[in-house]
């Protein structure tokens, strides 16, 4: 079986099954680049030849998913180039690694991680906090969506601007099919008709649902629909963990 780890270097084909067929994810399919900072929330986690997508929800705290967890990890928030020092750039390292305590890594459940930054970032029109859902109540089927990132695009080609596109909500009954061991803490979302993955988002990002985070970009097959982290269902662990 493939390691976890060597599935998430964002310039890489993550192309390495693990038991039950399916992978982690760094690809947006079907996207287009984003308008520059858009989408202020959104952070690039660096460790060594890997990286993650991350997003911020407080000016000291990002949160991802817990199989980012890669090493050192270092955070770059208010980028659209990851590959240029844009003046919009805030660069943290990462003060304390927070991943949820019943995250399996064999099955992908408890996909969700918080980071304490080294110091708060300075909040203006290019780093932004998004906020998150306030109840667990669950995401209607057929929701409109958006995911970015800076991962491929194909796969063959990467890109080192942020590129994004829009999914939906899909339905649980049906996402069961496919993915037998689908818990409470996940959602499914994508998009067959125009071949818009939410699993191939960069791994860690946000499921932005009408200016929500709902979900973390976790895991999928080659086609839609992905699996995400449900925030809602992790709601009392977050607060617990943040006022820590």
């Amino acid at each position: 079986m493939c390691q976890p780890q060597l599935l998430l270097a964002l310039l890489l084909l993550l192309s390495c099954p693990w038991a039950n067929g399916s992978a982690l994810r760094a690809q947006i399919v079907g996207g287009h680049e984003a308008k520059p900072h858009s989408h202020p929330y959104m952070a690039y986690l660096k460790a060594g030849q890997y990286a993650c997508g991350g997003f911020l929800v407080a000016p000291a705290w990002v949160m991802t998913a817990a199989h980012c967890l890669l090493g050192n990890i270092t955070v770059i928030l208010g980028a659209h180039n990851i590959r240029e020092p844009e003046s919009s750039q805030q660069i943290r390292g990462v003060l304390s690694y927070h991943p949820h305590p019943e995250y399996n890594p064999q099955t992908v459940s408890d996909d969700i991680m918080l980071l304490k930054l080294t110091a708060k970032v300075t909040l203006n029109d290019y780093v932004k906090t998004i906020p998150l859902p306030k109840t667990s109540s669950d995401l209607p089927t057929g929701t409109k969506c958006i995911i970015a990132g800076w991962g491929l695009i194909d796969k063959e080609q990467a890109t080192d601007k942020l590129f994004e596109t829009q999914v939906s909500i899909y339905s649980r009954r049906k996402c069961i099919q496919f993915y037998p061991d689908l818990t409470s803490g996940m959602v499914c979302a994508g998009s067959f008709h125009e071949l818009k993955d939410s699993s191939q988002g960069d791994s860690g990002g946000p499921l932005v649902c009408s200016n929500v985070a709902q979900g973390i970009v976790s895991f999928g097959y080659d086609q839609p629909p992905g699996v995400y982290a449900r925030i809602s269902n992790y709601l009392p662990w977050i607060k617990r963990t943040m006022k820590k």
